[in-house]
């Protein structure tokens, strides 16, 4: 939690405005799959999206409360709060609207919003839960919503790679990548970032840049593919 909010603080005392999507911590999300088994055998849909989103609601309070820590204000939102309208689905909803009112006073107010990922609320005024990876999806999503210049999405290593650097060391990454290149991968087991997120941005015309959350190097940009440009690739 510290280094996160030593990295955001960082990027505001630099000039930036910073909106942060928190996903779940470590274990957490398996965590409360594995109560809800313990618990009982009947796991009705709208209960199991009101256990799992505990996750990200928990994360996203306890990041405000480092970053207060670090000389930083900010407040946190639940997807609800944050303006994120769903369909009736659940466990995996679909994201209808985004209307991020609260999040702009936020901005406004020189604060730093943090945002608890992949949940919303139904059209029926029920809590949703976005499903695995949805996390990118809301970070993708307000980033569009808001008119931002770019998405940064963090992961465990410095970006996209040609294939997986924890497994093949030979492993280069990519300075840039179009998202149909990155769909592609996502597609063949690439794990982050999540292939529904990749579409959003695509869709959306959002640009994407994917690195590290443990260090400054430049990760990957994602965007749409230059013709009449080579791409780039990187020694890791």
């Amino acid at each position: 939690m510290r280094e996160v909010a030593d990295h955001v603080a960082r990027a505001v005392r630099s000039g930036d405005q910073v909106v942060l999507v928190v996903s779940a911590m470590g274990k957490e999300t398996d965590d409360l799959l594995r109560l809800a088994g313990e618990v009982s055998a009947v796991h009705p849909g709208r209960e199991m999206d009101m256990l799992v989103t505990a996750g990200e609601r928990k994360a996203m309070a306890l990041v405000c409360m480092a970053l207060h820590d670090s000389g930083i204000d900010s407040e946190s939102f639940t997807g609800s709060q944050a303006g994120f309208l769903t369909d009736t689905s659940h466990q995996n909803a679909r994201i209808v609207e985004v209307r991020p009112d609260r999040v702009r006073a936020s901005l406004g107010a020189g604060r730093v919003p943090v945002i608890g990922g992949s949940q919303g609320v139904s059209t029926d005024n029920d809590v949703t839960f976005l499903g695995r990876g949805g996390s990118d999806t809301t970070a993708v999503a307000l980033a569009h919503a808001l008119g931002a210049d770019a998405c940064e999405l963090y992961t465990d290593v410095t970006g996209v790679f040609t294939t997986d650097p924890r497994v093949v060391p030979t492993a280069r990454r990519m300075a840039t990548i179009s998202f149909e290149e990155l769909l592609e991968m996502t597609a063949t087991g690439c794990p982050k970032p999540a292939m529904r997120s990749v579409e959003y941005a695509r869709t959306h015309g959002v640009r994407l840049h994917v690195r590290s959350a443990f260090t400054w190097q430049e990760g990957t940009w994602v965007d749409e593919e230059e013709t009449d440009m080579e791409q780039a690739i990187v020694s890791a």
